[in-house]
């Protein structure tokens, strides 16, 4: 029994890095803005390791499960609407459509783009990303380009009050359970025999093949649960926080390039690693941005380069090595 509880001990430091977030939001005045974008940093560096931590596979197409969750939670709100009945049950069923839809282009995509490899797997993840967008627009599937905004309807649903207090507070205390739930999926991954493939795999696929692990398997269970909390980020932090969906904001590259910025500062593959990762983007990138507005990303850059040059595993990977074999050293992996 002591050994099961033992196990969990890493999440301690995770957890209370975020309860004391969530507080200094709370109590400090004027803090709320920044702890809501440090969650969501949190959230997507929790949720992009359980990929490209444990496997080493880098989705440069990643943003699009967060833009299909972001569309999930849309199509709730607005098909749904004239059920008055249902209340926040509409919003139950938009998380429970943002996942589906989310894991389903999982599957979509892994099928194909988990039999590459290397540069062409980051290649292919990328025209998946950019053509699932030409989709939606050109199609006009799901009102194409014009989106959908639906600030009206989620008003009608919960009442002007508690619309505005969801979009200004509770969707970012939910962002906070997202990133507490993946912290925990990515622990029990760790301590099981889904985490000892994947270590096996990222290390050297070949020999775990030879070793008789079936790698595809793993790898697409670690590619669905990691785009699932996707899907579930982007229906909260965009759909409910901002009630509209515009194509060309929702699938826009760049927010991939902050996943994998904040797991490499971190450390891919630790559990910490992307709550330190989006702790030292989030900080840095707001207040360089107040202090020097126009020149925040020339000297973000070099801050960033310095970073992983000087901590090649991350931050937290420097670390755990570093107190290995210590009393603290079972709290960090």
């Amino acid at each position: 029994m002591k050994k099961q509880i033992t196990k969990y001990y890493p999440l301690i430091p995770v957890y209370a890095a975020y309860l004391i977030l969530f507080l200094i939001g709370v109590n400090v005045e004027g803090m709320w803005q920044l702890v809501a974008m440090l969650l969501f940093y949190c959230a997507l560096g929790q949720a992009f390791n359980i990929f490209l931590g444990m496997t080493g596979y880098v989705d440069f197409g990643y943003v699009a499960f967060m833009g299909v969750g972001t569309y999930g939670m849309a199509l709730a709100i607005t098909r749904l609407v004239g059920f008055q009945g249902l209340g926040l049950g509409i919003i139950v069923i938009g998380f429970f459509l943002a996942l589906v839809m989310s894991s389903l282009l999982s599957v979509a995509v892994g099928a194909v783009a988990l039999r590459l490899r290397g540069a062409y797997f980051a290649i292919a993840t990328i025209g998946v990303n950019e053509g699932f967008r030409f989709l939606i627009e050109g199609a006009k599937i799901w009102n194409g380009t014009e989106g959908m905004i639906f600030t009206a309807e989620l008003n009608r649903i919960l009442g002007r009050e508690a619309a505005s207090a969801l979009s200004t507070f509770w969707a970012d205390v939910m962002v906070l359970v997202i990133a507490a739930l993946a912290a925990f999926v990515t622990l029990f991954y760790m301590r099981s025999k889904i985490g000892y493939a994947l270590t096996a795999l990222r290390e050297d696929e070949d020999a775990a093949k030879v070793m008789g692990i079936n790698v595809t398997k793993f790898k697409i269970i670690a590619f669905i649960t990691s785009s699932g909390f996707a899907g579930l980020i982007g229906a909260t932090s965009w759909a409910l926080k901002t009630p509209y969906v515009f194509p060309p904001e929702v699938f826009e590259i760049h927010y991939t390039i902050e996943a994998i910025i904040i797991v490499l500062l971190g450390g891919a593959g630790t559990l910490l690693g992307p709550v330190i990762g989006g702790l030292i983007y989030g900080i840095s990138k707001y207040y360089l941005s107040i202090f020097m507005p126009g020149f925040q990303l020339l000297i973000f850059a070099p801050i960033i380069i310095v970073i992983i040059i000087m901590f090649p595993e991350g931050v937290v990977g420097m670390l755990k090595n570093r107190l290995k074999g210590t009393a603290l050293g079972r709290f960090i992996i």
